[in-house]
């Protein structure tokens, strides 16, 4: 961190600053320019908060200069994180299509959805057993029926299951029943409580990106997983709020090569509620795979149209194998494997 000091400065609140420095447990580099006096603070400052300093006398400015996702970070873990999902690879030159339907509906559904998952080449599959909705009187989710009912559907194609946790109640419940990958959802992406709770477990975890969150905001609610000790945690873009009313969320397919250049940890894309619609998955899902995407969450229903949510958005059976044939040529053309 350093502190920038006003123009007519003083030695007493120059000292005062110092002193603040050395109370956290870090020394203070002083240097004094023509115009300015910058304080640097040497040691660990993630323990620092700007704020500490912005009110002090003759303090101008302060700011952090070393990232505040440290286990995350591509500098601390320069070679690129694999994530392990039941003996399937996901990130370095592995790409994964986790497909699936948006929600559990009855068990004759989630059997036909892991047929139609299997037949089309994708290893994992998602789906939701409970279900964040804006309305609350829409369709919540089969809860712990349907997890069970998508473990009996997904273990016979030898499917890891993908599936979102919203309350740190039911964590117990998804570790019984095996769950392989738990998903924090857009709108969970800062419940720290329920981030706290995941990091204390192995299982690979996928935090959505909030619908208005920073790039920066993103990292550091994954560094709170990390900070519990699981490292095991995958990136998913699922589209940001905007201005914009012709499609359900913009895809940010630049946070692809950011978020690559920022942390060592795999980034997947969500193109199904990106655009909202079907028709759009198929050039949203090239565009991420093109853009180094190690993966896709895309939604698939064994009949769309009779789908108990997001049914304009979801693929049918025969549309999802289509575009994992595109897929896996744009694939092979970066040199990974799909």
């Amino acid at each position: 961190m350093i502190i920038v000091m006003g123009k007519e400065v003083t030695e007493a609140e120059i000292g005062a600053v110092v002193r603040k420095l050395e109370a956290a447990g870090l020394q203070a580099n002083i240097s004094r320019g023509i115009e300015r006096t910058v304080i640097g603070a040497i040691g660990d400052e993630r323990k620092l908060d700007p704020e500490m300093f912005t009110p002090l006398p003759g303090v101008e400015s302060a700011m952090h200069i070393a990232k505040q996702y440290k286990i995350v970070s591509r500098e601390s873990h320069p070679s690129d994180t694999v994530i392990d999902i039941g003996g399937i690879p996901l990130g370095g030159k592995a790409v994964q299509i986790i497909a699936g339907p948006c929600s559990v509906e009855t068990q004759e559904q989630m059997d036909l959805s892991a047929q139609y998952v299997s037949d089309a080449g994708c290893r994992l599959m998602r789906g939701g057993a409970f279900k964040p909705r804006t309305s609350p009187y829409a369709f919540q989710g089969k809860g712990v029926e349907g997890l069970d009912m998508f473990d009996r559907a997904a273990r016979k194609h030898n499917l890891p299951i993908v599936t979102e946790l919203m309350d740190v109640r039911m964590l117990d419940t998804f570790l019984e029943r095996g769950v392989d990958v738990i998903q924090i959802g857009t709108r969970n992406m800062q419940n720290f409580d329920l981030l706290k709770e995941v990091g204390k477990i192995d299982t690979p975890v996928i935090l959505k990106r909030g619908m208005s969150a920073t790039i920066s905001e993103w990292l550091m609610s994954a560094e709170y997983i990390a900070a519990g000790g699981n490292h095991n945690i995958i990136f998913c873009e699922r589209g940001i709020r905007t201005f914009e009313t012709a499609y359900r969320n913009v895809l940010d397919v630049t946070a692809i090569p950011v978020l690559k250049k920022e942390t060592h940890l795999p980034v997947i894309v969500d193109p199904s509620h990106a655009g909202g619609k079907a028709w759009m998955v198929p050039a949203l899902s090239r565009a991420a795979i093109a853009a180094g995407a190690d993966g896709l969450l895309v939604e698939m229903h064994p009949n769309p149209c009779e789908a108990w949510c997001d049914a304009d958005q979801a693929l049918n059976p025969q549309e999802l194998k289509n575009l994992m044939g595109v897929l896996k040529q744009i694939a092979q053309a970066l040199g990974r494997d799909l």
